[in-house]
Formats: structure tokens, C-alpha cells, sequence
């Protein structure tokens, strides 16, 4: 099942960004990564992916713009938050605004496999 799931990954980190696709092919999943949310919305991708994993945090369209233009747009992809910034109140703040969990960055992998298995069955 996983080869037939599109997982897109957005984040302006580019080592992070690559090591996620990195894991995530590794696990079956056709994972596509994405610098910016702002690139992600261009190249219209929101209706072909099956999840979203995004960082909270970038320059331009932050990962809470992105899903709250997404649910504007009347998306249900489930959206996985990532972060490095362990701000009080960052993690309902994500969950208020729509996505699924919220990870801080680093995340062990099976954290981020348990989070994408339940995001996936939503």
C-alpha cells in the first residue's frame, strides 16, 4: 500500500527536507519534496498527494497559511507539522488550525511513521 501513497514534503531545509523524502522512499511511500509551501501551491500538487508533511516555520507562506488556504480550498489531505522551535503553544496552535500532529524537530523515524500511519487512516 504504501507505493501507491503520495507523501509531499514541505520545507525550506533542504538537508532535512531530502533526508525525509529519503526515509520515506525507503519505506515504499512515492515521496515528493518541496523548498517552500508557496512552490508546493504553484505546482498544484494539494489534489494529487495523499499527505502533507510540512514545517511549521518558513519564509514566505508558513506550514499554518498553507492548511488554512488548503481548507479554504476545501482540501481533506491530512497535514503533518514539523518543527524546531519548541514555542509554548505551538503544538494547539497547529492541532486548532487543522493539521494532524505536530513533531519537533529532531524526530526519531518511527515517530514520523506512527504519525503518517494514523494521519493515514483519517
Amino acid at each position: 500500500m504504501p507505493g501507491e501513497l503520495i507523501i509531499s514534503v514541505i520545507d525550506d531545509d533542504e538537508s532535512f527536507r531530502m533526508a525525509l523524502v529519503g526515509l520515506l522512499r525507503s519505506l515504499g511511500y512515492d515521496a515528493r519534496g518541496f523548498a517552500s509551501a508557496v512552490e508546493f501551491v504553484n505546482v498544484g500538487e494539494a489534489g494529487s498527494c495523499d499527505c502533507i508533511i510540512t514545517d511549521f516555520k518558513m519564509p514566505g507562506m508558513s506550514g499554518l497559511d498553507l492548511i488554512q488556504l488548503l481548507f479554504a480550498r476545501g482540501s481533506t489531505v491530512p497535514i503533518i507539522m514539523i518543527t524546531g522551535c519548541p514555542d509554548p503553544g505551538l503544538e494547539a496552535e497547529a492541532l486548532a488550525g487543522g493539521a494532524t500532529r505536530l513533531l519537533m524537530k529532531p524526530f526519531e523515524p518511527d515517530a514520523l511513521i506512527s504519525s503518517l500511519n494514523e494521519a493515514l487512516k483519517s
